[in-house]
């Protein structure tokens, strides 16, 4: 989790590390910037796509890989950090819980950008579930962290905050775009009525003489 990232230190990408992540880096850029050149997406939906895969690949590789294998760790009562920072006030406990929901917010800001489009919440909020429940079943298996249902609950939470921040710009962006050329329509309406007049006026006055 995130916490543990900016508290615990853990050993440096080895240099074969390095080159797998950068292999895979290199493919899905080029795959999207081959996309990008057939117009399958746009050039926004690619760069968010290789910002996706930079930043889940510093995730995994801070939460799982990097760490110092240690005794298996879980637990499994759900809500038992929320439990502990409410009956025993453990402040730190709180920070790490805060600090987790916003470690995939990244996540969530970036996929209503590669959908070029609103993302409904609940899938938001399941794919960040999905994504922590991944990372979480690795630190178990490798013994690399502490297994709990909280961290999946705050990562899912932290992704479906970071859509609904972004669908709320491309809302009101959208709205704009639909309001302008409203506005222009009136205008162009209001001036074909003035025009109408004033010939109505013109052909009267040219019929009297």
């Amino acid at each position: 989790d995130l916490y543990q990232i900016w508290t615990t230190h853990n050993r440096p990408w080895t240099g074969r590390e390095m080159v797998l992540f950068l292999i895979v880096l290199l493919i899905c850029g080029a795959c999207s910037i081959r996309s990008v050149y057939q117009e399958r997406i746009k050039i926004r939906q690619a760069a968010a796509i290789i910002l996706l895969i930079m930043y889940l690949g510093i995730v995994f590789g801070s939460t799982v890989f990097t760490r110092t294998p240690t005794v298996r760790q879980y637990e499994l009562v759900p809500l038992w950090s929320w439990k502990e920072v409410l009956m025993n006030r453990n402040e730190g406990l709180l920070l790490e819980n805060l600090l987790n929901c916003i470690l995939l917010m990244p996540v969530g800001i970036l996929l209503p950008i590669i959908l070029d489009s609103q993302l409904l919440l609940s899938k938001a909020f399941l794919l960040g579930v999905i994504i922590s429940a991944v990372i979480e079943l690795s630190q178990l298996i490798f013994r690399r962290g502490l297994f709990e249902w909280d961290d999946m609950l705050h990562n899912g939470l932290g992704c479906m905050v970071g859509c609904l921040i972004v669908n709320g710009i491309i809302k009101a962006v959208s709205y704009t775009h639909l309001k302008l050329p409203t506005t222009s329509r009136e205008n162009i309406s209001v001036v074909a009525v003035t025009l109408k007049k004033k010939r109505r006026g013109g052909g009267g006055g040219g019929g009297g003489g």
